[in-house]
């Protein structure tokens, strides 16, 4: 199932702080894939590639996100259309 955060939530990291502005995420087989549109006190963006464990714990591996999870992922992501031109830039 794909979803958006409903409202925003804080992140801090060692060179700044702000909240998390847009996230497409999917429930996938053994985790939840997640981007994050990262937008920092000063105004900045950044993206996030990141994933939940299927209890819900923040992980700080990297994201490996399988085939299958693709399509839910792309569903999830038309609901964040900042996150989304961001991705098709770098997507070419």
């Amino acid at each position: 199932m794909a979803n958006q955060s409903e409202k925003s939530r804080a992140f801090n990291l060692h060179w700044g702080s702000g909240i998390i502005a847009e996230e497409a995420a999917y429930d996938g087989e053994h985790h939840r894939p997640t981007i994050q549109l990262l937008e920092f006190e000063d105004g900045s963006t950044s993206v996030r590639f990141c994933y939940y464990s299927g209890n819900g714990r923040f992980q700080r591996s990297p994201l490996i996100v399988g085939e299958s999870d693709i399509d839910g992922l792309r569903g999830a992501l038309e609901n964040t259309p900042r996150l989304k031109e961001l991705l098709t830039r770098l997507a070419g």
